[in-house]
């Protein structure tokens, strides 16, 4: 997960100093203001439209982050619930066995006492 978050923050710094270095470009460039303002203008309609697709594919992963932790929690309930069925059907046996063996030995009357020496 740690690389995944390595990742998104290099791609946001690449995102932003793309947009830093379009900005400085434009108005450094030896243009005509309407033709920079034409010229940012489109741009800031492109970069529009990109976050928008940024947003959707965002959405889309995190739908599917979503629905592996689902199925992932899912798995682990179904474990640890089957573990505690064990648990119990061992402890139930474990109990059966303690009580056929103390009832083995209150039919052969009670222990003697060891005598002190």
């Amino acid at each position: 997960m740690a690389e995944k978050t390595c990742a998104g923050d290099f791609i946001a710094g690449f995102v932003v100093g793309a947009l830093v270095g379009a900005a400085a470009a434009l108005l450094l460039a030896p243009q005509s203001g309407e033709e920079t303002r034409t010229m940012i203008r489109e741009k800031g309609i492109e970069l529009g439209q990109r976050a928008d697709e940024l947003g959707v594919e965002a959405r889309r992963r995190a739908e599917e982050v979503q629905i592996q932790a689902k199925s992932k929690a899912g798995e682990l309930q179904t474990k640890v619930k089957q573990a505690v069925d064990e648990g119990k059907a061992t402890a139930t046996k474990k109990k059966e066995e303690l009580l056929v063996q103390a009832g083995k030995a209150g039919e052969a009357g009670p222990e003697p006492e060891p005598a002190e020496v």
